[in-house]
């Protein structure tokens, strides 16, 4: 009997994994058309999750297999993420912009928490998208939810969020680009302090040339490489409240926070540095981070409920839409 019970929580587990990936899959399919394109792999399957769940209800069969990837394929999608970041460059070349990075990110997270306030807006969901407009979107997010406690639902509707209005901005830059007075490389330095997502600064800061690209990237690095000290900052925030609190609620230390550092050392120093590696393999590794984030997002997206969303989604919409105007215009200010 144990056996039977032990082989069927494997299926479970095992059919509960199956499935995100299977969902991430048609995300990634989706996301090939012309409209979805936009979005991206992990809104467009957060998407496909969140109609399964509305239609079919959530599959409580597999759902240790889909817990599993909501959080630990999410830690690991974000430990592989640190490859993507080059300290090497940010610290010989952008220390000046790193500076202005830490003043975005301030500045973002602090007006969000305020006109959240201001506005009654969601709490959890206000400060992840602050978060996320700061840093580097759906990444920051998934970095920051599990040391604030954020419930996945919450996680789900910030990041569906985040990748909207982040598109939404980009396609609008690419659009003002030839009647703003500003040269290729102001534009890509624009881009890449005031975006959220990496490849949001890409669709943006492409068009206007390669030196644009490289500036708009060093410039979005700068901000990725913030969220390590962001995330310090959190853990002591959420301590010094839970020390606050009578019940003392235990804040557990987020591990896979070094695993995201020790991979950004091995991505900076070490692979095609000491040890060198095809281009190749770099975009497999991309691939594959991609992949494992947008699995999670799928175990996200299905403890969405859309009556939900209508409560909570509208106000932190419209508040992340002003932060993210009052974004833009600080950067050109810092710029």
């Amino acid at each position: 009997m144990q056996t039977e019970n032990k082989y069927s929580k494997q299926m479970s587990w095992c059919m509960g994994v199956a499935f995100t990936f299977l969902i991430a899959s048609l995300g990634f399919l989706l996301s090939l058309l012309p409209v979805f394109k936009l979005i991206g792999p992990l809104a467009s399957a957060i998407l496909i999750a969140i109609l399964y769940r509305q239609f079919f209800g959530y599959p409580m069969q597999i759902k240790s297999g889909i817990q599993f990837s909501s959080k630990h394929l999410l830690r690991a999608a974000i430990i592989l993420y640190g490859l993507k970041l080059d300290i090497r460059v940010i610290l010989s070349e952008g220390l000046i912009f790193l500076l202005k990075d830490a003043v975005i990110i301030t500045f973002a997270i602090l007006l969000m928490i305020f006109l959240a306030k201001k506005f009654h807006a969601h709490p959890t969901i206000s400060l992840l998208l602050g978060v996320g407009t700061g840093v580097c979107g759906a990444a920051a997010i998934a970095a920051i939810a599990p040391i604030i406690k954020s419930k996945e639902e919450d996680t789900a509707i910030s990041v569906g969020i985040i990748a909207l209005i982040g598109t939404v901005f980009a396609i609008g830059y690419t659009l003002l680009r030839p009647i703003l007075p500003f040269s290729d490389t102001v534009f890509g330095i624009w881009s890449g302090m005031s975006l959220h997502e990496i490849a949001q600064v890409v669709l943006a800061a492409a068009p206007a040339g390669e030196d644009a690209l490289a500036y708009a990237l060093l410039v979005k690095l700068g901000r990725v490489f913030l969220l390590i000290p962001l995330c310090f900052i959190f853990i002591f925030w959420m301590k010094k409240k839970s020390n606050q609190n009578e019940q003392q609620a235990k804040i557990e230390f987020p591990w896979f926070l070094l695993g995201f550092i020790a991979m950004s050392i091995v991505g900076s120093y070490v692979l095609g540095v000491s040890i060198p590696v095809s281009t190749g393999v770099l975009d497999g590794i991309s691939t594959i981070t991609t992949w494992l984030l947008t699995a999670a997002m799928v175990g996200l997206g299905l403890n969405v409920n859309l009556k939900d969303l209508q409560t909570k989604a509208l106000k932190p919409v419209l508040t992340v839409i002003l932060v993210s105007v009052c974004v833009s215009i600080l950067s050109i200010i810092l710029i």
